[in-house]
């Protein structure tokens, strides 16, 4: 007799041996450091979370893997099991589509390797928004590889610098952080000339950041 129980999850069946053949590939990366399971735990929640706002189920399985690689190596520098070395940055906004995009692009591009940078959404949204994208193409920096994603408490934990704008509530406080909450314009009702001015604005006070955090 056919099961008629639903897929709780759309698409998991034919990308499951693909999140499988991730979490090899992150277990050996991550090898003395996290267990297979815990490995292979992160990636299915970290898939679990960005299919519940992906627009194009294309690619995945493929922004799985650099979201549970990114959460892995936050928790790891966390716990202090495998510092970076480097100032980490989280800049966090509603969507995670433009504002904090458009930061942690801003603080990647002047920090020149020198900080981590993660960005994070409470309410994340589908896909970036397309002026936020060409306003900063205008720049030369190219945001076209990022994507919309959820704030996950391990990228909180291993940031030295929390910048919230129009989410402060939604982020845990955790002592020994540095929280700041920007006044940003929120460019997604904006038209091209509205986001060019919220761009400038960020791209005077991620610069006053950069210079601070690199001086230290």
């Amino acid at each position: 007799m056919m099961s008629t129980k639903p897929d709780p999850m759309p698409g998991l069946i034919n990308d499951e041996h693909v999140l499988h053949r991730i979490s090899g590939e992150l277990a050996g990366r991550f090898d003395g450091v996290f267990t297979p399971e815990m490995v292979d735990r992160y990636v299915f929640e970290s898939y679990t979370a960005l299919a519940r706002t992906a627009k194009i189920k294309t690619y995945l399985a493929s922004i799985t893997k650099h979201f549970a690689e990114d959460r892995l190596n936050a928790l790891a520098h966390s716990q202090g099991i495998r510092p970076s070395g480097k100032a980490e940055v989280l800049f966090v906004c509603v969507q995670n589509a433009g504002r904090s995009q458009m930061a942690a692009g801003l603080l990647r591009h002047y920090g020149e390797g020198r900080i981590n940078v993660r960005s994070a959404g409470s309410m994340p949204a589908e896909q970036l928004n397309v002026n936020v994208v060409n306003s900063m193409k205008e720049l030369g920096i190219d945001l076209g590889a990022d994507f919309p994603k959820p704030l996950t408490d391990d990228v909180v934990r291993a940031a030295d610098v929390v910048i919230t704008m129009g989410c402060g509530d939604t982020c845990p406080i955790y002592p020994g952080k540095r929280y700041e909450d920007w006044h940003v314009e929120d460019p997604a009702d904006l038209d091209a000339a509205g986001v060019e001015r919220v761009r400038n604005d960020l791209d005077v006070r991620v610069r006053k950041l950069a210079d601070e955090l690199l001086d230290q």
